[in-house]
């Protein structure tokens, strides 16, 4: 037992929703209560009250980290990743089980939690190291290296309210990822600044996973946890429902996650309520002749399209996709409003229901396994919902230039390009 940092057993968070407080009662509504009675016992009533208002984020899972370990953790959203690092990070209690855990814990759990607008970025690296746990000296001798990182040095002396939505981000990692604790716990702070940034937080991930400290890694982006981690557990619901080398999860966590009819569907309990007015109802993959498939030839042209539902005007709406390998590697990124004239004809969209579709042209996607990502937003004001894994599908490369040899193509494209020989 020496050799761990971390041990989980039958951890659960339980939370109450749903159940609005009961206002003040009538003389009516006493006796429609009695009339119930006699159909429906009362303690009967209170009990499917009682359970439609529990939720458990995280039920029963149990698991240990080896000192020096670099663990992945990926999921649905809302599968309880974030929920587990809370409670691994003592950020919130848990309902049931018991977490034992061995060294100090640095967390990067939300990118610039404890910032402060009116004070200068020289100031804010100071309060929230200090938040993080880290001491004036050793924010001192990492001042000059966290500085550098964050690339912000000409504005490290200008309060943070005038900062850009970058720079913030960028000097909030920079601090927290120049902590040295036994144990790091990182839910998916990744994804801040640009290419060239993220590239940047991905080998400073890889410094900490090789100067041998334990890590808990949690990331929708495969490619990170298949770089990262050499084991990764795969939460769904709440539950742990798989523990396996990184590949063999991340193989799992493709094939098993997603329905297999080129369709999904989004039921009410899995769009937040900040993402109204939009509402996702499904989307889907139909082949060339209209059929909703999971796997289709590259041959023949390919059909997105995303079901959605309106409850209030939308203005600057833009609804696309991502379309990605099962490795995480982008293949492309399209809305709906790319075009200027059908941006300025759907500058402002109406309450009701609507498809956005889109075709991948015949000839276009090499052989292989694709991540459908979605999302709704307006451009720099609000993002209303994102799932970036929403469904997976299939294409198949039988009839594609190229396939009188053996060899397998390299990349996720497969153009028929026109080629011209001449003898000279």
């Amino acid at each position: 037992m020496s050799d761990l940092a971390i041990r989980v057993e039958t951890l659960g968070k339980q939370y109450t929703i749903g159940l609005a407080p009961e206002r003040y009662r009538t003389l009516r509504d006493v006796l429609v209560d009695g009339a119930r009675s006699v159909i429906q016992p009362r303690r009967r009533r209170k009990a499917a009250q009682a359970e439609t208002g529990q939720f458990w984020a995280l039920k029963d899972v149990s698991f240990d980290v080896r000192k020096g370990q670099v663990l992945g953790v990926i999921g649905r959203n809302g599968a309880g990743k974030s929920t587990l690092l809370k409670i691994l990070s003592r950020v919130t209690e848990p309902s049931q089980g018991m977490a034992e855990i061995r060294g100090r814990v640095g967390s990067l759990l939300e990118v610039g939690t404890g910032f402060h607008p009116e004070l200068t970025g020289r100031e804010n690296v100071y309060l929230n190291g200090a938040i993080l746990g880290m001491k004036r000296s050793e924010i001192d001798r990492k001042f000059d290296e966290i500085v550098a990182f964050s690339e912000v040095d000409k504005f490290i002396d200008t309060p943070v309210k005038r900062y850009s939505s970058g720079m913030y981000l960028r000097l909030a990692f920079a601090v927290a990822a120049h902590m040295e604790p036994e144990i790091l716990v990182v839910d998916e702070v990744l994804a801040v600044g640009d290419a060239e940034f993220q590239r940047k937080c991905l080998g400073k991930m890889g410094d900490v996973a090789q100067e041998g400290r334990t890590v808990l890694f949690v990331s929708h982006n495969m490619s990170a946890i298949l770089r990262l981690t050499e084991e990764t557990i795969v939460l769904d619901k709440g539950r742990l429902v798989q523990r396996a080398p990184t590949q063999a999860a991340v193989d799992y966590y493709l094939a098993s996650g997603y329905a297999q009819i080129g369709e999904r569907r989004w039921e009410a309990d899995e769009v937040s309520a900040d993402a109204a007015p939009f509402r996702p109802r499904a989307v889907r993959v139909r082949n060339a002749q209209g059929r909703v498939v999971d796997a289709m030839r590259s041959v023949e042209p390919i059909t997105l399209e995303l079901e959605y539902d309106l409850d209030a005007t939308a203005s600057g709406l833009r609804v696309g996709i991502y379309l990605m390998t099962t490795h995480g590697e982008y293949v492309f990124t399209s809305f709906d409003t790319d075009d200027p004239a059908l941006y300025e004809s759907l500058r402002t969209r109406p309450p009701g229901q609507y498809v956005s579709r889109c075709q991948i042209p015949a000839d276009f996607l090499n052989e292989g396994r694709y991540v459908i990502g979605v999302n709704a937003s307006a451009f720099r004001v609000r993002r209303f919902f994102q799932d970036e894994q929403a469904l997976t599908f299939t294409v198949d490369a039988s009839g594609a230039p190229g396939m009188q040899w053996p060899e397998a193509r390299l990349g996720p494209v497969r153009p028929r390009l026109e080629w011209q020989v001449e003898a000279l």
